[in-house]
């Protein structure tokens, strides 16, 4: 459980701890806003997710985390079963959807227009939470299709706050502590 209460802002300077705790109020939600965090592997991304995640759960809205992945492992397989649609249906009906690690790993040719079908079946009426190591210029690569890969960042970034981190990886801070 990764907490707001357990991130180490003074590791991370450069991010605003007053707006993080400010969206831990979960008002984006009441205005199906999205929460965008971009950052290179081990900066904080996963954990701030998770925390508002937690906050929205503690606050009795349905949270779902799951990683891009396996998400879109998930759609495949409901549409090789004829189970898409109830499938989608399962993803858009949760107050909060974390989408966590869009671009670690290869996407397929395709599974881009599946990734759109859950970001726009919650556009502007539901709130998602994305993080990415890939900055949104580069999604259309990442995602085999520039069209898509636009109407997805379009929908995304209309009611969105993008929280841009730069800084070091907690994980490598911890492997060098351990080292000393």
């Amino acid at each position: 459980m990764k907490t707001l209460a357990d991130f180490e802002f003074s590791f991370q300077p450069q991010i605003n701890e007053m707006q993080i705790k400010d969206l831990a109020s979960l008002g984006f939600m009441e205005q199906a806003e999205n929460i965008v965090f971009l950052g290179s592997s081990g900066v904080g991304k996963t954990h701030l997710a998770t925390s508002l995640g937690i906050e929205s759960s503690r606050n009795r809205r349905s949270t779902y985390f799951i990683k891009c992945h396996d998400l879109i492992q998930n759609l495949k397989s409901a549409k090789d079963e004829g189970r898409l649609e109830t499938r989608l249906k399962h993803y858009a009906r949760y107050q909060l959807l974390i989408i966590d690690e869009i671009g670690y790993l290869p996407l397929q040719p395709g599974d881009a227009n599946l990734l759109f079908q859950i970001i726009d079946r919650r556009y502007e009426k539901k709130s998602t939470i994305v993080t990415s190591n890939i900055n949104f210029d580069e999604w259309a690569t990442i995602l085999h299709d520039e069209r898509v890969a636009n109407a997805i960042v379009d929908r995304l970034l209309h009611h969105a706050h993008v929280i841009s981190i730069t800084g070091d990886s907690y994980r490598l801070r911890n492997h060098m502590q351990q080292k000393e």
